[in-house]
């Protein structure tokens, strides 16, 4: 019987070890990747059963990438394994698809068993926040549920860059565009978002699950 294949996101190397100790005995790692963008990448190519994420990646967030994954309409099962118990964040993640939500403080059974439930078509929440987050998605329901902000691919990775302290120079070879075009993408953000500096607007992106500590 062939053993479910996993796709690990984490950018800390000790965590991302200790994660593939535990998982072989039962699942077939397929790689570890250290960001968002390699992230989307790798699932495409390698086709993973689930995809154990990060929230706090560089580069793209956990949250990010797992949207434009979707889009890819993969089979995989999105379990997200953070330390960010904030329970908008988490029920975001929800409503995106994910089948799991573990907080880094969870034991390893915890985790086992999320990805288990996952890969059976079921969705877990680690139960101290599992409540609140089904009381969101309650009260949201029917709700529009697009950014209120309504933030292009492009102005999030911005943001993102942003908040993580990048140079406009980085921003720009990282994405592939002109210094003068990443000044334009942050200027529509401080329209958008009403913000005035670039501290206000890493504010902003912690309060919204685009960057983690």
């Amino acid at each position: 019987m062939r053993r479910p294949r996993i796709l690990i996101a984490e950018d800390h190397l000790i965590v991302a070890d200790g994660l593939r100790r535990l998982l072989e005995p039962d699942f077939d790692v397929l790689e570890v990747v250290s960001n968002g963008r390699d992230l989307i990448r790798r699932s495409d190519q390698l086709r993973p059963d689930a995809i154990l994420v990060d929230i706090g990646l560089p580069l793209m967030n956990g949250l990010e990438a797992a949207r434009r994954i979707k889009k890819l309409e993969l089979r995989a099962k999105i379990v997200f394994l953070t330390g960010n118990a904030d329970v908008a964040v988490a029920t975001e993640a929800v409503r995106l698809g994910a089948a799991g939500y573990v907080l880094k403080e969870a034991a390893a059974d915890e985790l086992l068993n999320a990805i288990r439930e996952a890969l059976n078509g079921r969705t877990y929440v680690t139960p101290r926040i599992a409540t609140e987050v089904l009381d969101n998605l309650v009260r949201s329901e029917g709700k529009d549920q697009n950014d209120p902000l309504n933030l292009t691919n492009r102005e999030r990775e911005v943001l993102q860059l942003l908040a993580e302290g990048r140079s406009y120079k980085e921003m720009a070879q990282l994405l592939k565009i002109s210094p003068r075009t990443v000044e334009f993408h942050k200027e529509n953000l401080m329209v958008k978002t009403g913000l005035r500096t670039t501290a206000e607007l890493a504010r902003y992106a912690a309060r919204h699950g685009v960057v983690t500590d």
